[in-house]
C-alpha cells in the first residue's frame, strides 16, 4: 500500500509511504488525491462499481503483488481470480468475465511463469468466469518484483440481491462465513521462514456461490464485504462509517485457528487485523439471521459460519466495539498501519 505524508520542508511537498501505510493513511491518498483527480464519485467506497447506464453490472479492477508468489493454499494467480471475484460477489453479483494483465520481470524462469498462469487459468475455470481479454508486458530487471497481475472482472446482479457498505441498519444481525487470519499468517510464515506455514494455509477462494446461497433472502441482506487488508477490523469500520451505524463483535465469537492465535501470539499480531481471502462479513435482518447462517452453513466454504455481534440501536455513530473475553469493552479502531505488506 502506498500513502502520503507532507515533509517538514514544504507545504506542497509529499513523500510516498510503503511498507507501513495502510487503513486511514490509504484512506486520506484516495480522498485527497486520487479521488479527486479521476473525478470519482461522491459516497462510499465499494468493492464494486455499478456500470453507468447498467445498474445490473457491476465492475471491479484489483492489483496483486503478493510476495512470495506460492504459499501453503494458493498463489499469485489463483488469489487474483478469487480476489476479482469476490469483490463482484460483494455488491450480490455473478461474475461474468475477467480480463488479466501480466507486469513480468526480465529473468523470470518460464517454469514460475507457467505455473502461474496454470494456477489462474485453473481458478477462473474452476469459478466459471471466463478470461476474455488481458496484457503481458516485461519489464526490466529490478522494476518489479518477479511478476505483478492486474485484474478487471464483470459481474450481474442476483435478481433482488442489492448489498451496500452503506446500507447496514441498526438491530442487524453481524454474519462471518469462515475463521479470521489464515491468509496473513499463511504469506507472512512462507515469506519469513517462521515454519507455521506447516500449519496453517491460505483461505483464498471464491465465495460467489457462498452469496448465491443468500441471494434468496433478497433484501434482508443489507451489506457484504469480503475482510481482505485490515482484516476484520478495518471491513467493520468501513462499514459502521459508510452506514453511519455503531456496531459491536463479541470476541469469543469470533473463529480464530489455533495456529493463527499461535502465530499472532508469538508475533504480536491481533488475528482482527490480520488478511483474509476467503470469507465474508454479512450485515443481516435480525428476523433473517438464522436463514442466512443455514443457507450460509450450506456452503463448504460456509461451514463454519458464526452470528459475531449486532448493529446497536445506539451508540456513537462509524464506531465498533469489541466486547472482549472477560466482558469488557473496547474500541477496535481501523488499523493505522499495514502489518502485513504484500499479502495479495
Amino acid at each position: 500500500m502506498t500513502a502520503v505524508c507532507p515533509t517538514p520542508h514544504h507545504e506542497d511537498e509529499v513523500v510516498l509511504l510503503g511498507h507501513g501505510a495502510g487503513g486511514r493513511l490509504t484512506a486520506e491518498l484516495l480522498d485527497t488525491l486520487v479521488l479527486p483527480a479521476l473525478d470519482g464519485p461522491d459516497g462510499p467506497l465499494e468493492d464494486a462499481a455499478l456500470l453507468p447506464g447498467h445498474p445490473d453490472l457491476v465492475v471491479s479492477t484489483d492489483g496483486f503483488v503478493v510476495s512470495p508468489l506460492f504459499f501453503p493454499g494458493g498463489d499469485i494467480g489463483s488469489l487474483a481470480v478469487h480476489g476479482t471475484v469476490n469483490d463482484l460477489a460483494m455488491r450480490g453479483a455473478r461474475p461474468v468475465a475477467l480480463s488479466v494483465a501480466l507486469i513480468v520481470e526480465e529473468g523470470l524462469p518460464l517454469s514460475e511463469l507457467r505455473a502461474v498462469a496454470a494456477s489462474l487459468g485453473k481458478a477462473a475455470r474452476d469459478a466459471g468466469v471466463p478470461v476474455i481479454a488481458g496484457d503481458t508486458k516485461v519489464v526490466g530487471r529490478g522494476a518489479a518484483d518477479r511478476i505483478f497481475i492486474t485484474t478487471t472482472g464483470v459481474g450481474q446482479r442476483r435478481l433482488g440481491l442489492r448489498p451496500s457498505v452503506a446500507l447496514a441498519r441498526p438491530g442487524d444481525a453481524v454474519l462471518l462465513s469462515g475463521p479470521v487470519g489464515l491468509h496473513g499468517t499463511t504469506v507472512l510464515s512462507t515469506r519469513e521462514g517462521l515454519g507455521f506455514d506447516s500449519d496453517i494455509a491460505s483461505d483464498s477462494r471464491p465465495l460467489h456461490e457462498l452469496v448465491a446461497a443468500l441471494a434468496p433472502l433478497g433484501g434482508q441482506i443489507h451489506t457484504l464485504r469480503d475482510p481482505t487488508r485490515g482484516g476484520l477490523a478495518a471491513a467493520l469500520n468501513e462499514i459502521a462509517r459508510a452506514s453511519s451505524v455503531a456496531v459491536e463483535i463479541e470476541e469469543r465469537a469470533v473463529p480464530v485457528p489455533g495456529a493463527v492465535a499461535a502465530a499472532c501470539d508469538l508475533l504480536g499480531l491481533d488475528p482482527l487485523i490480520v488478511a483474509n481471502e476467503g470469507c465474508l462479513v454479512a450485515f443481516v435482518d435480525a428476523a433473517a439471521a438464522d436463514e442466512a447462517l443455514t443457507a450460509l452453513r450450506s456452503r463448504p466454504e460456509g461451514a463454519q459460519a458464526a452470528r459475531i455481534g449486532e448493529v446497536l440501536p445506539h451508540g456513537a455513530r462509524g464506531r465498533v466495539t469489541l466486547r472482549t473475553l472477560v466482558g469488557a469493552r473496547r474500541v477496535l479502531d481501523m488499523p493505522l498501519g499495514e502489518q502485513l505488506p504484500r499479502i495479495c
